[in-house]
């Protein structure tokens, strides 16, 4: 026994570097890549299966964290003919802890209404919107809307698995705008995308659905190409210094017919 356990000890002081180093390439530009492209081929084939549009939706929990989210167009569930709900029995797939993937766009409604939550237009982001001390930047949340916006995105996939353009507004599965499940008619038990008051005062759900556009979060079009940065910089910049970091980096586009990344344009 002691034999034994000598053994799986050594084995274990060999075998801890590898693993840092395994968990550490997760952290990387790199590694962020790949766990995208497994989301990406996962989403192809929940098109092709159900025969639905689907895809990737990226987005931040109440922590800060970053999600990708497997999503399929449900009109019928959501009452949206835009749509979308989470995929059931798939869990979000983090991001590395210190990486973010952003779209470069945001909404120009943010008028808190039903009708500026359907509002799909969108401009690009600016400079000005990546002040955090500038109070017209922040949401009722106390969070930048813009960071919050440009940091919720969809990647769509027909149900032939080509990428294409698509309006996005994802909700729960029980298609009720903005649930309150203190109120018995607007319950709704998704666990995964409900609203802010369910997700704050009740915990039930991870990420608010598209009914805040106060929030940055509303009906937005699919995006072709993201941009992935290192949170820890970012976050030591001013808004200047933001933005200018976020432009010197290489977008990463998806190609149209194989759902897989490439560093430039198709």
């Amino acid at each position: 026994m002691v034999v034994v356990i000598a053994t799986i000890a050594i084995l274990a002081t060999f075998g801890l570097p590898a693993i840092r180093a395994l968990l550490g390439s997760f952290e990387t530009d790199s590694g962020a890549r790949d766990i995208i492209s497994t989301a990406l081929s996962g989403a192809r084939a929940i098109a092709a299966r159900e025969q639905h549009y689907a895809g990737v939706r990226f987005q931040m929990d109440s922590a800060g964290n970053q999600y990708m989210i497997h999503i399929v167009h449900d009109p019928e569930k959501t009452g949206l003919s835009s749509g979308f709900r989470a995929v059931k029995g798939l869990k979000p797939m983090k991001l590395p802890e210190h990486t973010r993937a952003v779209d470069l766009m945001v909404r120009s409604n943010h008028n808190p209404s039903p009708a500026g939550a359907q509002d799909p237009n969108y401009v690009p982001l600016a400079a000005i919107y990546l002040d955090d001390t500038n109070q017209q930047n922040l949401g009722p949340d106390g969070k930048n809307i813009y960071i919050t916006d440009t940091s919720t995105f969809s990647i769509i996939f027909s149900p032939t698995g080509k990428l294409i353009i698509h309006d996005v507004r994802v909700r729960n599965k029980d298609g009720i705008y903005q649930p309150d499940n203190t109120i018995t008619t607007k319950r709704s038990e998704d666990d995964i995308f409900n609203s802010l008051e369910n997700i704050k005062n009740l915990g039930v759900g991870m990420f608010v659905q598209d009914d805040y556009a106060q929030l940055g979060l509303g009906a937005e079009p699919s995006r072709n190409r993201i941009i992935i940065y290192d949170k820890i910089q970012f976050d030591k910049l001013d808004a200047r210094g933001r933005f200018d970091y976020l432009s010197t980096l290489e977008p990463i586009y998806i190609n149209p017919y194989t759902g897989t990344i490439i560093s430039s344009r198709p």
